[in-house]
């Protein structure tokens, strides 16, 4: 039985990331990384699998939602916004210390925009935006209603468009997109390159189970049928959707009530250059009733190994499975008696839901290009071709009032003891894995941290601090990550941007 300090399962980029972080912190821990998949980033993290947004806030509507009072709550935005802060200042540290490759490779500056059309939304986002700007993590966020503002901000947008029709935009210039497959790959790349780092791909995980002195013993099986075991200090638990079913297998009473909803999406990717050329930003608007937050529409600048494209959606599905990858019976087989009725209570209260994944489904490839007709008029079905997206599994937990609950977010759990963490549920996901993965090693190492700190702060400036309340550490930090990364800097406490360099360069 091989002995390991650290069990990284899944090669996706919160494994990658926990990975890099302990490496930095101490170079001598035994870290193995196992992978289903003969591939790395092949799941979740892969380019075409996840949103490629670097999610900050700044155009999702639904972490803002309009509370009963009519009023917006911002809250989810800040923590939001502040924990990319996080993954920026993780980033800018690996690249000038020559771990990470040239910015441009995996990180793109890419406008992010809001916008609606409609009095009734308009009548939102301008309230959206004056709940958001007076915040110094948004001060730099822009609002109109003038469609010859807009016209310069997203031209395809409005091509076309009815120049009676009510409508209002937000922009942050200095919004990101991010090559997440890229990014993952390379940060396991130099993992590698340490002596006490490991990569078993095309091994499954058969069992875990806890002994007696509190290392788990984790058994593995290869595509040939070979087995071995693994007994490992400590488990993440990191493998996207197919992090539940793993969980379940602890045994740990804390995974008792967890169930999972699995969505499948699609994207309609443009097969045109000149129209993608005609594009250089992501316009998030506002979700259908009852979709899923995966799934609120947008036109999305995505710049894919070093490639510019334009994709627009996602489409949702329903599934069964809980990887792409993965098997149809994914579902049934994550029922057990200790979650069926969380997974009951929410079949009952979630029949929007239901109704629109149906719908989805059904859809004719004209009528998802009509969908793409609301935020570009001019759209042609040839133009568009729909490729596969990747899969999610929102939480479902036990509610004392409703019996069982539906989360969107991203939660991790740990073990009391802190030998096992599991990180679950999807957006916004690979946009925050760096103060997760931080937030992993506060719950699993505090016997640590007394000597990590300093090595944490200097990979992380921020670190111990909340960008949230401290204005000039922002400004400070904030200046450097888009000066390092190459994205638009800022001149002046609010002045002009200045692009460094363009998303089409």
């Amino acid at each position: 039985m091989k002995k390991v300090d650290v069990l990284l399962v899944g090669a996706g980029v919160m494994s990658a990331t926990l990975g890099k972080l302990l490496v930095q912190l101490d170079p001598k821990l035994k870290i193995t990384m196992v992978e289903k998949l003969g591939r790395v980033a092949g799941e979740s993290s892969h380019s075409l699998n996840n949103a490629g947004t670097g999610h900050a806030g700044y155009c999702e509507l639904n972490y803002t939602a309009e509370q009963a009072d009519g009023t917006v709550g911002i809250n989810r935005a800040l923590g939001i916004n502040a924990a990319f802060e996080v993954s920026l200042q993780f980033w800018t540290y690996l690249v000038e210390q020559g771990v990470l490759p040239s910015p441009e490779r995996f990180i793109n500056p890419v406008h992010h925009q809001s916008f609606v059309w409609g009095e009734q939304n308009v009548a939102f986002l301008r309230k959206r935006y004056e709940a958001l700007h007076t915040h110094h993590l948004f001060e730099e966020m822009e609002y109109s209603e003038d469609p010859a503002v807009l016209q310069q901000w997203m031209p395809l947008v409005m091509a076309g468009r009815d120049p009676a029709q009510p409508i209002a935009a937000t922009q942050v210039k200095h919004g990101t997109d991010v090559d997440f497959g890229y990014l993952t790959r390379h940060m396991v790349k130099e993992l590698g390159k340490h002596d006490n780092f490991e990569l078993k791909m095309h091994h499954t995980i058969t069992g875990l189970k806890q002994a007696a002195n509190g290392r788990w013993h984790v058994h593995l099986k290869d595509d040939a049928g070979h087995r071995r075991d693994i007994d490992a200090g400590f488990v993440f638990l990191g493998a996207g959707g197919g992090a539940l079913p793993l969980f379940q297998k602890t045994g740990l009473p804390i995974s008792k009530g967890y169930g999972g909803f699995p969505v499948s999406g699609q994207w309609l990717i443009c097969k045109n250059p000149e129209v993608v050329k005609r594009h250089a930003s992501k316009v998030y608007g506002k979700a259908p009733t009852g979709a899923p937050p995966m799934s609120v529409p947008h036109l999305d600048t995505r710049i894919i190994d070093g490639q510019p494209a334009l994709l627009f959606g996602p489409f949702a599905s329903i599934t069964t499975k809980f990887l792409k990858e993965g098997s149809l019976l994914d579902l049934f087989s994550s029922v057990k008696s200790s979650n069926l009725k969380p997974l009951l209570a929410v079949a009952r209260d979630n029949m929007d839901l239901t109704r629109y994944l149906i719908n989805e489904a059904m859809k004719t490839h004209t009528e998802r290009v009509d969908s793409l007709r609301e935020f570009f008029a001019e759209a042609k079905d040839e133009d568009w071709e729909l490729v596969a997206a990747g899969q999610r599994v929102q939480i479902i937990k036990k509610c004392d009032e409703n019996g069982g609950k539906l989360e969107f977010g991203t939660e991790i759990v740990t073990a009391p003891d802190g030998s096992l963490a599991v990180l679950l549920g999807a957006s916004p996901g690979a946009s925050v894995s760096v103060q997760a993965m931080i937030d992993v090693i506060e719950r699993c190492f505090p016997n640590r941290l007394g000597d990590w700190q300093p090595k944490l702060k200097q990979m992380i400036p921020s670190y111990g601090e909340s960008l949230d309340d401290n204005v000039a550490l922002l400004h400070q930090i904030r200046e450097h990550t888009l000066d390092v990364l190459g994205l638009e800097h800022r001149e002046g406490k609010k002045g002009s941007h200045k692009r460094k360099r363009s998303v089409h360069a």
